[in-house]
């Protein structure tokens, strides 16, 4: 079964660099090793079937062949132990307080600009700041209630921050459905590790919205705001709808009145106290924002701006989902903490900056480049991986919009062992827990493990070929 299974200079997540599984594989390798490749195939062939069944799909844009495709699974679990855990916990819990932290500053005494630490044109310039955010009052001062932060491993096995996605982070459902399947798939075995659980991530989602009400009321109306069936992830909102047992509504399904959010029920209209909102700024409101948003709910950020409904996200969090400012973070947890970055960043380059761009020209064959506002693997070059063409196309790009680009060098992320064409291969992965913060800082154990399930494949995302496998985090 282990025949192909080749190790490399990247970190390995089974087996060591002298081609022994690490201790807290050893069971899962050895039932591994019992299993046929037919009877592989057949439980992956099962998996496959589940996820159809239920209709786990995702949609990519722009392609052709059909709207919703099926997320790929691989069947092989990624394990993590209580150690290596407990430290990603405490570093994703520093960053989340020390961006919060900044969000508020920014958007009120802004001490952190007059002190130079972040350069105030980076900020004012960034594409996601609100100006009409100056002086707004948001719920316990809490501007990003919901984050997915991606993780890689270097070729030491370090935890790195690659980004955090602050504005709509997606793919929690996928993280609790393959927890489903992969019960199904190999329950002895689960058994037999000491994983902990996923399944309360609705309620504690639902815990984390509910204490973002501004009136605090016992029992506050909640709702999911969706784009509509057409958006990318519109699975994932009525998974976690159903989930937190809320209602799923589009902007045409919502009012507002006397700067008050209400809902058009069968029954009338019933008040709504919090939004978790799954469509960017700019679709929120077309008074405030994009006058041609037909997704959003006309007055709903005067209804914000007045303290009468709540929104997860806060508006204007963008500001620190750009991966211009991303660069920044180490000093921003130094400032307001006084702390060095439990999680490491990876080692980033400004375009916007002279003596960067310099070096990322020079260099165009070897980095990572990167637009700052996109996301899902769009706008993205890699170096290595990339023609003489893109080069030439990516440096005139930077040289047009330098305030666009960042680069940053290609890391070996770490491979994982994946079910591929009827043999055990390892494929590169990165880890997208997922950060809740309310009353409280809440992170289920585990996230989603993205795997890029092309040989030699850098590039996870979905919407590029991606496919995902469950995450075991282990008790002590």
């Amino acid at each position: 079964m282990f025949t192909s299974y080749d190790i490399d200079i990247a970190w390995d997540e089974m087996f060591t660099a002298d081609g022994r599984p690490r201790p807290h594989y050893l069971p899962l390798y050895e039932r591994l090793t019992t299993l046929s490749a037919e009877e592989l195939y057949r439980r992956q062939q099962a998996a496959d079937a589940a996820f159809l069944n239920q209709g786990i799909t995702f949609a990519v844009y722009g392609h052709g062949d059909g709207t919703e495709k099926i997320f790929p699974y691989d069947l092989i679990p990624r394990i993590i132990p209580a150690a290596e855990w407990s430290v990603i916990e405490r570093g994703l819990t520093q960053r989340i307080t020390a961006l919060n932290m900044f969000l508020r500053d920014v958007y009120h005494e802004g001490r952190i600009l007059a002190d130079n630490v972040v350069p105030r044109e980076l900020v004012y310039s960034c594409a996601y700041y609100r100006r009409e955010m100056r002086g707004v009052r948001v719920p316990r001062d809490v501007y990003i209630a919901i984050v997915g932060t991606d993780l890689v491993r270097d070729a030491d096995g370090r935890f790195l921050v690659l980004e955090d996605n602050l504005r709509v982070p997606s793919g929690v459902s996928y993280m609790l459905v393959n927890r489903q399947v992969m019960k199904r798939t190999f329950p002895t075995l689960f058994e037999r590790y000491n994983v902990r659980p996923t399944d309360h991530y609705g309620q504690a989602l639902l815990e984390t919205l509910r204490a973002l009400d501004p009136l605090q009321r016992p029992d506050p109306t909640i709702v999911l705001l969706t784009p509509g069936v057409y958006n990318s992830a519109y699975f994932e909102h009525t998974f976690l709808a159903r989930q937190m047992g809320v209602q799923l509504v589009e902007g045409r399904d919502l009012l507002v009145h006397d700067n008050r959010v209400y809902m058009r029920t069968t029954a009338g209209l019933q008040r709504v106290d919090v939004i978790y909102r799954r469509l960017d700024d700019d679709f929120l409101d077309p008074l405030a924002f994009r006058p041609d948003s037909a997704l959003g709910v006309a007055g709903l950020f005067n209804a914000y701006r007045a303290g009468n409904v709540g929104l997860a996200n806060a508006i204007g969090t963008g500001i620190a989902d750009d991966k211009a400012i991303y660069a920044y973070v180490p000093r921003i947890i130094r400032y307001y903490l006084g702390e060095d970055p439990i999680l490491p960043n990876v080692e980033t380059y400004l375009a916007c900056n002279e003596t960067d761009r310099r070096y990322i020209l020079d260099n165009l064959d070897k980095l990572v480049i990167k637009a700052v506002g996109e996301s899902g693997g769009y706008g993205m070059l890699i170096g290595p991986h990339s023609t003489r063409e893109q080069h030439e196309e990516f440096r005139r790009r930077i040289l047009a919009a330098p305030r666009n680009y960042i680069a940053q060098p290609t890391i070996m992320l770490s491979r994982a062992a994946c079910f591929v064409d009827g043999r055990v291969e390892p494929r590169h992965v990165d880890l997208r827990p997922y950060i809740l913060y309310g009353e409280k800082i809440v992170i289920v154990p585990g996230g989603l493990t993205r795997v890029a399930l092309r040989r030699g494949s850098l590039v996870v995302n979905s919407s590029q070929g991606g496919g995902s496998k469950d995450t075991w985090v282990l008790n002590d």
